[in-house]
């Protein structure tokens, strides 16, 4: 069961014995397990989601093991088949090179471990970009190529893999310019999954978004 709706067997436990509550994608991955009919599936969904949005707090993230974040994104990834991400002020992560992403997981305050390990996670997830049956869409405003988070060395490295990976059929990357009047404020980063579900970062925490008439808010 906890193989088929991808999370460990200890989680699932904790759900079943209600000393964890389960989010909206847990609760969808287990009746997709066992195969309950779609009625079911949508009246306990809808439950789950009515029940609140979730948020989980950054610092609640480094309690847990941030490198565990890395293996629920790559769980998410691996199911999907359209990503859409919007990045206003760092490279998004399935782009970022190993350097990037140690200067950006310093204001952590990360262990050692911690450190590798959360890099390890990211560098794994980044396969996704070379599966062809994903579509995988960027948008990322300029600042976003021009601050200096790492050494120009290895920004220059970093702007290349961009241009590499944008050249693979099915990723589109596409910068806002500074030169180009905006009609709107984008103030957080933000994750489409298949039009179901939306990952919001905030200041301090990560807000996932289940219910239709919100995703498609965000989408517009």
């Amino acid at each position: 069961m906890a193989r088929s709706a991808l999370m460990s067997p200890s989680k699932l436990s904790k759900i079943e014995n209600a000393k964890l509550a389960p989010s909206v994608t847990d609760v969808e991955r287990i009746l997709t397990a066992i195969g309950v009919s779609d009625e079911v599936k949508a009246e306990y969904t809808e439950a789950a989601r009515a029940s609140a949005t979730e948020a989980t707090a950054w610092r609640l993230l480094k309690r847990i093991g941030v490198h565990k974040g890395q293996q629920a994104a790559k769980a998410l990834e691996a199911q999907l088949s359209t990503l859409r991400l919007f990045q206003p002020a760092l490279v998004p992560g399935l782009l970022q090179t190993p350097e990037y992403i140690r200067a950006v997981l310093r204001r952590h305050n990360l262990s050692e471990d911690a450190l590798t390990r959360t890099i390890n996670g990211r560098l794994e997830r980044q396969a996704v970009l070379y599966d062809s049956t994903k579509s995988l869409q960027f948008v990322i405003t300029e600042p976003v190529l021009r601050w200096r988070i790492i050494p120009p060395q290895m920004m220059a490295a970093q702007l290349d893999r961009i241009a590499s990976i944008s050249r693979l059929p099915h990723v589109d990357i596409r910068v806002v310019p500074l030169t180009i009047q905006q009609h709107d404020i984008a103030n957080h980063a933000f994750v489409i999954r298949d039009d179901h579900m939306v990952t919001i970062e905030t200041v301090h925490a990560e807000v996932v978004v289940t219910d239709p008439r919100d995703v498609w808010t965000v989408r517009r």
